[in-house]
């Protein structure tokens, strides 16, 4: 759902009617939630029922609360759940007795049967960023019409609002799924549609706003448009709308991912040539943001699956190096070597530290070549093993990684000569772990 989707839950919420005055429990609950993400006390999406919690919801109430009013967290607790945003964790052996609960008529029967609550994971992202968590604060208390709406989001010195970010991110995944499947589209089109809801924003500042997806895309590790080189000097604000919309698609992430990892059953590369597939201009280095990756990216993930088609992606792009340095070999006049290139990886195993060993075009010198594929674009990062680095440096005169880019859509491919570390930037992924 969009922020406006939750602005309009937050201002409509189901509240009980004491009288002449409906009861603030719910309201207080969820601006003490707030409060405690926005304090930075709570990080994660999980919200305990225990006295940190209690405390804050007591400052709140106790602001809105009318003589008649009773301070019971536990009720609003409970009840939130019919809001369809939030939700408990059941204890373990308790969730046939949580069915049957109506009410929550004491903090006890949260501790028996509630461990914790949660939000939707995309509310929980628009939590975290300080305009949609003034939004959601005032819709709490009124209903918000469209005007003040835009007034409340429009940011600073003509700067980007909020709802024209979430406008751009839904047609940029829109885009990348058709890009990934191989579906014609237009960007011009694209962006024409886009201008009435961006404000009417000139087509370069549309274009530079997608480079800035691509770039929060990369960031968390997920494929983007090749066609919109990243620019990483981004406002925060579209990082944090990127991120609640991926949290309230997890399917797109999964089928971005299943499509980004995809090998086509007949590969078109076979009759390419060698000029057509050489890119010599390797990407520059980008700057690099250490930041974690949400845990909802990883939730519906089959990371077994994902790993079998990463395989055959990686065999038929090392097929498809084979080819292409046989090619280039021959071209320059020595079939003799070309016939004497070697794919290692098959016929010797893994863990060499290189997956193809080739030639110079004098044959005086061994060329060690390591290929790393993607559907992606060039500026995708990609996994090294520790043997393959430590391989680069002991042979760096004659070790070539060969990064292989759109494999399945239009193949190209760059090199990076010599020690790995001297083009990229390594981030630690794993530990050995020993006794």
């Amino acid at each position: 759902m969009s922020l406006l989707d939750y602005e309009k839950r937050f201002s409509t919420l189901r509240l009980n009617s004491g009288g002449a005055n409906k009861s603030p429990h719910k309201v207080a609950m969820l601006q003490a939630v707030m409060d405690l993400v926005e304090s930075g006390e709570v990080t994660s999406n999980r919200f305990d029922f225990d006295e940190k919690l209690k405390r804050q919801f007591t400052e709140r109430f106790q602001a809105l609360a009318s003589p008649s009013d009773r301070n019971n967290p536990h009720l609003p607790f409970f009840h939130l759940r019919s809001e369809g945003f939030w939700h408990h964790k059941i204890r373990p052996g308790q969730q046939e007795p949580y069915q049957q609960l109506t009410t929550a008529t004491s903090q006890g029967v949260i501790d028996a049967h509630i461990d914790y609550a949660y939000l939707d994971d995309e509310l929980f992202e628009l939590l975290g960023n300080q305009i949609a968590r003034e939004l959601l604060k005032s819709a709490l208390m009124t209903s918000l019409d469209e005007k003040s709406i835009r007034d409340l989001l429009q940011p600073q010195r003509g700067g980007w609002d909020w709802l024209e970010c979430e406008f751009l991110v839904n047609d940029y995944v829109a885009m990348l799924e058709k890009h990934l499947v191989g579906a014609s589209y237009s960007k011009a089109a694209h962006r024409r549609a886009l201008q009435p809801r961006l404000n009417n924003r000139t087509d370069g500042s549309i274009e530079y706003k997608h480079q800035n997806v691509s770039a929060v895309l990369l960031e968390l590790g997920l494929p983007y448009i090749p066609g919109y080189k990243p620019a990483f000097n981004y406002q925060q604000q579209l990082k944090q709308v990127v991120l609640s919309y991926l949290a309230g698609h997890q399917k797109v992430v999964d089928d971005v991912n299943q499509v980004a990892d995809k090998v086509a059953d007949e590969p078109e590369y076979y009759n390419r040539g060698w000029d057509s597939v050489f890119d010599p201009e390797p990407p520059e280095r980008i700057p690099h943001v250490a930041e974690s990756k949400p845990s909802y990216l990883a939730k519906h993930i089959d990371f077994s699956e994902r790993e079998r088609r990463n395989r055959q992606l990686g065999e038929r792009a090392e097929e498809f190096v084979l080819r292409m340095e046989r090619q280039r070999l021959t071209a320059q006049g020595r079939p003799d070597l070309a016939a004497e290139v070697e794919w290692s990886s098959k016929e010797r195993g893994d863990g060499l530290g290189f997956d193809i060993r080739s030639f110079d075009s004098t044959g005086d010198q061994e060329r060690f070549l390591e290929v790393k594929a993607t559907n992606s674009g060039k500026y995708l990062p990609f996994f090294i093993s520790e043997n393959e680095r430590a391989f680069s440096n002991d042979y760096s005169d004659a070790f070539r990684l060969y990064r292989v880019y759109e494999f399945t859509t239009a193949p190209r491919f760059f090199i990076l000569a010599g020690a790995i570390e001297q083009h990229v930037h390594l981030l630690p992924q794993n530990y050995r772990a020993r006794f």
